[in-house]
């Protein structure tokens, strides 16, 4: 009859989409509140990674060292970066998946293959990497590795300081060490996780994109958690080659690591092959519930778009 809602078709829900900005949005809230709460973490698993002498003997027993010679707050070193790091990375993330996502999509019936998702989330990686993740990863992993709280100790007095000193003594580029093994890292990271996040999604809860129906906040962190998972292990390699040649400096001698391949070539004849996946646990401790909480936040946010915009959205 006139005047009542059709219903809707597989067709009309494909093409309901929303906005690049509303995603933008999304991502930067949940990176900052994944920030303040995984911060410790962070910490812990660099550590962990730069650990050759075997002063740590597993997580607990690194969290607890740090806090009782450096204190508590010694947890959340590189916070700054850190927060700043994940809200503009997330943001970026989000926004260029969406974009490429839109480019790939089917224009006539607005579906996205498996192979298209996958090809969004590797590129929105790569670009996260080059733009945002490299340097700010740089200036973290730099403060980080210092021990002690005394500022007059410390080589690096802070983020903007430890940057400009970077730049001072190592040139430009030396905000960019480890650019390959991280551009590698987060491609593959990005393009497993949108694609299982989306598949759990559907799996789990038939939940779908331009539905109108807004999970609950559990519900996506069950998703974000399981889309967390495989992204460590498949590039756990990338991750401590990453964190080596972003500590390593060129300042008062020659470079340990030339590269990206001879790091890897170098880690496994000096240290064994499961040195290369170094910080793996605390990389699981972190990734996984950091998606969890990242995807609640981004989720609700989008969720009440998709409420109020698309639920009775004409097509």
């Amino acid at each position: 009859m006139a005047g009542e809602p059709r219903p809707t078709s597989d067709s009309d829900r494909n093409k309901r989409t929303i906005p690049t900005y509303m995603k933008a949005i999304s991502g930067s809230l949940g990176g900052t509140v994944e920030a303040c709460c995984l911060q410790p973490i962070d910490v812990i698993k660099t550590r962990l990674q730069l650990d050759k002498s075997g002063a740590y003997k597993g997580i607990a027993h690194c969290g607890a060292t740090i806090a009782r010679t450096e204190g508590v707050r010694a947890l959340w070193k590189g916070l700054t970066p850190f927060a700043t790091h994940l809200t503009l990375k997330y943001t970026l993330r989000m926004g260029s998946n969406a974009m490429l996502q839109s480019a790939f999509k089917d224009p006539e019936t607005g579906k996205l293959t498996n192979k298209a998702r996958l090809l969004s989330g590797f590129g929105a990686g790569v670009l996260e990497a080059l733009v945002i993740v490299t340097p700010f990863e740089v200036v973290k992993i730099r403060l980080q590795q210092q021990r002690g709280l005394s500022p007059e100790l410390l080589k690096y007095k802070g983020p903007i300081h430890c940057a400009r000193t970077i730049i001072r003594e190592e040139g430009l580029r030396g905000l960019w060490s480890g650019a390959a093994p991280t551009v590698m890292r987060n491609g593959t990271n990005q393009a497993a996780m949108f694609t299982a996040k989306n598949a759990f999604d559907v799996l789990l809860w038939n939940k779908h994109e331009g539905d109108g129906k807004v999970l609950q906040p559990w519900q996506s962190m069950v998703s974000g958690f399981l889309a967390g998972t495989a992204g460590p292990v498949c590039t756990g390699p990338f991750d401590v080659v990453k964190t080596r040649l972003m500590a390593q400096t060129r300042h008062g001698g020659e470079l340990k690591y030339k590269g990206m391949v001879h790091a890897i070539q170098t880690i496994f004849k000096e240290e064994g092959l499961l040195a290369l996946w170094k910080g793996l646990l605390p990389r699981l401790m972190r990734i996984p519930p950091g998606q969890a909480i990242m995807w609640a936040v981004a989720d609700q946010v989008t969720g009440v778009y998709e409420r109020k915009f698309l639920r009775n959205a004409p097509v």
